[in-house]
């Protein structure tokens, strides 16, 4: 075989069969390996030694971040994906991949994402530049006060303003004031979403 040996791994089968078809039809790409979940892109990458591994970011048994960690070390790891959230290409970065596209790209920008991971390059979809330039350029949050921080607590725990209040021994007026600062520290329109970027940031 030669050319680019590639694997490629996603659990479902009609999105795996579109992408192996796909590659396959350039004589440039070998596509070595298919593999359903991320424990068989591990064990599939090892056996057949690819120069790109192309994964879905949500799969069964291990995902993708936890498979881009065990494969990066040897071969490059390019992130095929519907997910764009921060929180997601982070990790997935973090875990060693080169690269992350998203699964509208189109085959051109597939096939020149891969060659470019193969030779060690960064390669982000138009869409995860922006939202990564985005967010450097966005000023660190203010850090909770003391207060704050317990009232986040509090929701984190499931409570209600009124329950909060009741907690704490402030009125529930205060409360929604503090949700209020919370939320602008934090960029967040929401309850939920002020949590999980609190964790996200090791504010809680």
């Amino acid at each position: 075989m030669t050319g680019l040996r590639v694997l490629v791994a996603d659990d479902h089968p009609a999105m795996r069969a579109g992408v192996v078809a796909l590659l396959s039809a350039d004589p440039a790409i070998t596509v070595v390996g298919e593999a359903a979940d991320g424990r068989e892109a591990v064990e599939l990458a090892e056996r057949t030694e690819p120069d790109v591994a192309l994964l879905d970011l949500r799969m069964p048994v291990l995902d993708g971040v936890a498979a881009t960690a065990r494969i990066a070390a040897r071969t490059r790891v390019l992130i095929l994906t519907t997910y764009d959230t921060d929180a997601d290409i982070e990790r997935a970065v973090e875990a060693g991949a080169v690269g992350y596209l998203l699964k509208d790209a189109t085959r051109e920008e597939l096939v020149a994402a891969l060659h470019a991971a193969a030779r060690g390059e960064t390669v982000l979809a138009p869409q995860v530049a922006r939202r990564l330039v985005n967010r450097m350029r966005r000023p660190a949050p203010a850090a909770l006060t003391a207060r704050e921080a317990e009232v986040l607590r509090a929701v984190a725990d499931g409570l209600s303003n009124a329950d909060i209040g009741r907690r704490l021994v402030i009125a529930e007026a205060t409360v929604k004031t503090h949700l209020l600062r919370i939320f602008a520290k934090l960029d967040v329109g929401d309850r939920t979403r002020a949590v999980v970027v609190a964790l996200e940031q090791g504010l809680l």
